[in-house]
């Protein structure tokens, strides 16, 4: 068991929320609330898929993205005045944040670019294969232990994405290494978001994020000066706000329940994106792409597997932890419940009294080291 305070985080990969903030948010175990934040985060990215395209027809990456930063900047303001002001995005590892939002922006310019050059079908389809390229790297940099089921989830998802690009046959389109491109450059980002949510909170990394981004975008952005039309602004307005509160859902559906309920929601993404293609955009799908998506999903679901079995060894270690130190708990035991919702963070209650005057320390339960692209 982990003790963090306001400002640092347990080896969760989530970040430590304040409940002083947040004193209403419901924990309650609930998997229909779960599958409607789910089907809130599905609908949004769908959007967010087709609203770049649309949005690609008149902009260029660079614009898209640069406009995208600036109103996710907008949106996010309030956050910071409330939790605060600029004090709370402080940050001691600015290196660190630099490195991962360059990778990240250029993961996010491959993402849309390829939006424009394939079927977004095929494009979510290798997103996918995001948490292998992830798994690969914290292995390598993070000390996370490489397992057999991950690392069969690694082989089938190489496995899908050679059955989607089929290098074999020599036609090997451009969009596809590109999306692959975004997917590891993903993998990247999260791993180093991993590392960072130890240090700092979510405001302190988004805000970093959409500084850097904006930056970084603003050379490329003016290069091309003329306006664009009217509705193009309105798709910019939709991919931000979009953008924005689909990871909002993602983690209000994470509160009500585990992540193995939570994340294979989220396949779903791939047959209702290749529908929409189908339904908007009139592409078709070949059986090489279903049958390389199947691979990559089943990879993940191999991946859900190994992290729960690591969970649930945690969780004993944990359990039998704080059952010895009595003297800081109420009824320990009973709140290192398992079949909760494993992936949030959870709040224990603790004895104010035994603890430092104003330390504001809490003890959270360790959560799931999941990630998503923002």
């Amino acid at each position: 068991m982990r003790v963090a305070n306001r400002r640092k985080v347990a080896d969760t990969g989530l970040p430590c929320i304040d409940d002083r903030l947040h004193p209403a948010m419901d924990r309650t175990p609930s998997k229909p609330l779960a599958a409607l934040w789910m089907a809130g985060w599905l609908a949004l990215m769908l959007i967010v898929a087709v609203a770049g395209r649309e949005a690609m027809r008149e902009l260029n990456v660079f614009q898209l993205m640069e406009m995208r930063s600036i109103i996710g900047f907008l949106l996010l303001y309030p956050l910071i005045r409330a939790n605060g002001g600029f004090a709370v995005v402080k940050t001691a590892r600015l290196p660190q944040h630099v490195a991962r939002n360059l990778i990240h922006y250029g993961a996010q310019l491959g993402w849309f670019f390829a939006l424009t050059l394939i079927p977004i079908g095929q494009v979510v389809a290798i997103e996918f294969t995001m948490p292998i390229w992830t798994a690969i790297l914290a292995a390598m940099f993070l000390g996370e232990r490489m397992t057999v089921w991950k690392i069969a989830a690694i082989v089938l998802g190489v496995v899908g994405v050679i059955v989607i690009v089929r290098p074999a046959t020599g036609e090997i389109n451009p969009g596809q290494l590109i999306a692959l491109g975004a997917a590891v450059g993903f993998g990247i980002s999260i791993a180093m978001v991993k590392s960072l949510t130890r240090t700092e909170q979510t405001l302190a990394i988004i805000f970093w994020m959409l500084v850097m981004q904006s930056a970084a975008g603003l050379l490329p952005g003016a290069l091309r000066l003329d306006m664009a039309v009217a509705y193009v602004w309105g798709w910019v307005v939709v991919i931000a706000f979009c953008g924005t509160f689909s990871h909002y859902c993602m983690a209000r559906a994470m509160l009500h329940a585990d992540a193995t309920v939570v994340i294979p929601m989220d396949f779903l993404r791939v047959p209702l994106t290749a529908a929409a293609g189908w339904l908007i955009y009139s592409e078709r799908l070949d059986l090489f792409t279903v049958l390389g998506a199947a691979l990559i999903l089943t990879g993940n679901l191999l991946n859900l597997k190994a992290e729960r079995s690591g969970f649930r060894a945690r969780g004993n270690l944990t359990c039998s932890a704080a059952a010895g130190r009595s003297r800081f708990f109420r009824d320990s035991t009973r709140n290192c419940d398992l079949n909760h919702a494993a992936c949030a963070p959870r709040s224990i209650p603790v004895d104010r009294g035994r603890l430092p005057p104003k330390s504001g320390h809490r003890l959270i339960f360790a959560g799931a080291k999941r990630g998503f692209f923002v």
